[in-house]
């Protein structure tokens, strides 16, 4: 429009009376930019091609979805059935579990792996143009059909790699080895083949599939030495055969290993770096000899933590390369703008001359800006895995507490810890709330965050380097007078209170000058006020605050406890402890255990994980003689009574646990006509 403007004036004669209007056109034209044009490849970045590995997703899945499938149908075939016609077929094929998730030990490292790549895998499919690799070239009505069809594939398509490891037998760990090194040389030739795309950030497709290839690196190696040990050392002790005893004994071992400390009850007052010390190691993880994290929570920090990894990583690669390809196409006629509009400080706004100072001023706010966004960004990942670590060790002090049967340390009032649907259905989705939470607390701490940075670098930082854009501290040192009597007021209402409006006793504290109290109430109430809206603005940040960094911490409510109900995390994670402890009580299983070793005596075979059902099927093979059966029987009571007398909770739950032999482990209520 400009330069259309300029030829059509200089092409057109100019009478002798706007001889002079040479220079006010120079003037008003010098708004044109006069440095040279930069290239274009210089400012953005090429265009990235799409690019085809050698073997495509869709040809990945559509050969392994059939080999995954043949897997599982060759691995049921390893594993009995223990209700349904079991005289049929000797008890063959029978129902894969993924993982006992209410035991104790395990291969808790290679669940997590799995968990790990399914929830990555998701993370991938929700920006993908084709989230079901066997559909290619989805239309954009159809593919949030394939989306919801792609959350029941993925588990389904993964379901061997975890169920190899279930059914501990030497041909499911080789056929863990061939899936896992096949899945793990598929994705490493893939991102190596095309490791940029054009997807959001050339390079994002790769960075988002690194806890993919991290995961099943971990398979990769776990598998064959689970292959290798099977061949080193048999599993034929009663160790192996019912899962977990070895951490029951442990654990059991550790509770009555215990004794009181000797030396003075008095409680010596710890010093300031000390108590430091001890806030800091509650935010550590240390394991203790003696417990171990149930399963359940090690999925849920796994897969919280890579949620982390992946939001953090989305918004670091949605964000930073726009804010530097606007810095690098910033130029003067966008400046003038700026300038015009009072968005950047300028000596002579009206008349703007050569734009170089403003122009390194705007790249340096948006430098600024992009600073700012990425502290924050690190700070939300450095305080994310922080409270991760923190509720690992809040779950391990409430299973503890909940274990000895003090139930009130835990929860405000009393609660039953035994099963019910409610608690079921929050059991099975702790750990996608926690994942979720996660998400969704460092998108929120990202927020704040980054308001709060940009507003103290560009209202406090900024105007101190530069002397400019200083309105704060004109409105500060304009209210001054404000300032001042707010202060005064709150000080002189503290020093009236302590000199004047209370009276004290060596045993006891009294109010005096009633009176005079009564009339510096009233007196004080207006400027009460002012204070009270200051407080009312600290209340709201540092409550914003507080919970969005808590936000991902499920052991804590972020609402009042006669409300705490209606916060769905807190909720979940109550009926989380109930299903753990009432079902995985390592006191009442290593009892339990004790009672089955009374009926196994030295020579003959121990007792098969089939026969008992979680360790809680009592069964006597052989008898043994009267007198040795008699001791071990009254030891094993007086153990019993020992732990009935540290754990009240274990009470209710005994006899009717006992009651019925064939009940499913630690089912808690009598069965129904």
């Amino acid at each position: 429009m400009a330069a259309n403007t300029s030829g059509g004036m200089h092409d057109a004669p100019l009478d002798n009376g706007f001889a002079g209007t040479d220079d006010l056109v120079s003037d008003w034209y010098i708004y044109e930019t006069m440095e040279p044009a930069v290239p274009q490849d210089d400012m953005f970045p090429t265009v990235i091609p799409d690019c085809d590995p050698t073997i495509s997703p869709r040809l990945y899945h559509i050969c392994m979805a059939p080999i995954s499938l043949a897997v599982l149908v060759g691995l049921s075939f390893l594993v009995k059935r223990r209700r349904l016609h079991r005289s049929c077929w000797n008890g063959v094929p029978g129902l894969l579990s993924p993982a006992n998730f209410l035991e104790e030990e395990g291969n808790q490292g290679l669940v997590a792996a799995v968990f790990g790549i399914l929830f990555s895998s998701l993370c991938v499919l929700v920006l993908d143009r084709d989230p079901l690799p066997l559909i290619a070239h989805s239309s954009q009505s159809s593919r949030e059909y394939w989306k919801i069809l792609a959350l029941l594939y993925y588990p389904a398509f993964y379901y061997p790699l975890i169920a190899c490891a279930t059914v501990r037998h030497r041909v499911s760990y080789l056929l863990g080895c061939l899936l896992s090194w096949c899945h793990c040389v598929v994705h490493i030739w893939q991102k190596v083949d095309c490791p940029q795309s054009p997807k959001i950030y050339r390079y994002y497709s790769t960075l988002s599939y690194i806890p993919i290839i991290i995961c099943l690196v971990l398979l990769s190696l776990w598998y064959p030495a689970l292959f290798i040990r099977s061949f080193t050392r048999e599993e034929e002790t009663l160790d192996k055969e019912v899962t977990g005893r070895g951490y029951y004994k442990k654990y059991l071992k550790a509770v009555l290993s215990k004794r009181p400390r000797k030396g003075s009850s008095t409680k010596i007052e710890e010093s300031l770096l000390s108590r430091v010390q001890t806030y800091l190691r509650s935010y550590i993880y240390a394991p203790e000899e003696g417990f171990r994290i149930p399963l359940k929570l090690v999925l849920s920090i796994t897969t919280a933590v890579i949620a982390v990894y992946q939001v953090a990583l989305l918004l670091l690669v949605a964000v930073v390369p726009t804010i530097q390809i606007v810095r690098a196409g910033m130029t003067k006629d966008i400046v003038v703008l700026l300038v015009q509009f009072g968005l950047v400080p300028s000596e002579s706004p009206a008349v703007p001359g050569d734009m170089e100072k403003e122009l390194n001023t705007v790249k340096y706010y948006l430098w600024s800006l992009e600073v700012c966004y990425i502290c924050s960004l690190v700070l939300c990942c450095l305080l994310t895995c922080a409270m991760l670590l923190r509720t690992l060790v809040m779950h391990r002090n409430n299973l503890k507490a909940l274990y000895q049967g003090a139930v009130l340390d835990v929860f405000y009032k009393a609660h039953i810890l035994r099963p019910s649907r409610q608690a079921i259905v929050c059991w099975m989705s702790f750990a996608g709330f926690q994942t979720a939470f996660a998400c969704l607390g460092l998108l929120i701490q990202q927020v704040i965050f980054f308001i709060c940075s940009v507003g103290f670098t560009f209202l406090f930082v900024i105007p101190l380097q530069s002397g400019t854009n200083t309105h704060l501290f004109k409105i500060i040192q304009n209210m001054w007078p404000f300032w001042l009597t707010l202060v005064v007021a709150v000080i002189v209402q503290n020093l009236a209170a302590h000199y004047q409006f209370l009276e004290q006793h060596p045993l006891r504290k009294e109010l005096t000058n009633r009176r005079a109290l009564y009339i510096v109430t009233y007196l004080f109430f207006p400027i009460n006020v002012l204070v009270g809206v200051l407080a009312g603005v600290w209340r709201m940040v540092i409550s914003g605050l507080y919970n969005s960094v808590h936000f991902c911490q499920l052991d804590i409510s972020l609402l009042n406890r006669s409300v705490e109900t209606f916060d769905p995390g807190y909720h979940t994670y109550c009926h989380y402890l109930k299903i753990e402890v009432s079902q995985s009580h390592p006191v009442m299983k290593a009892f339990c255990l004790l009672l089955l070793q009374l009926a196994r005596p030295e020579g003959p075979p121990g007792l098969r994980a089939s026969n008992v059902e979680e360790g809680i099927q009592l069964m006597q093979p052989k008898k043994l003689p009267p007198s040795r059966a008699r001791f071990k029987q009254s030891r094993a009571r007086w153990w019993l009574a020992y732990t009935l007398l540290n754990n009240p909770s274990l009470t209710a739950c005994r006899k009717t646990a006992l009651s019925d032999p064939t009940a499913n482990g630690t089912q808690l209520s009598p069965a129904k006509p």
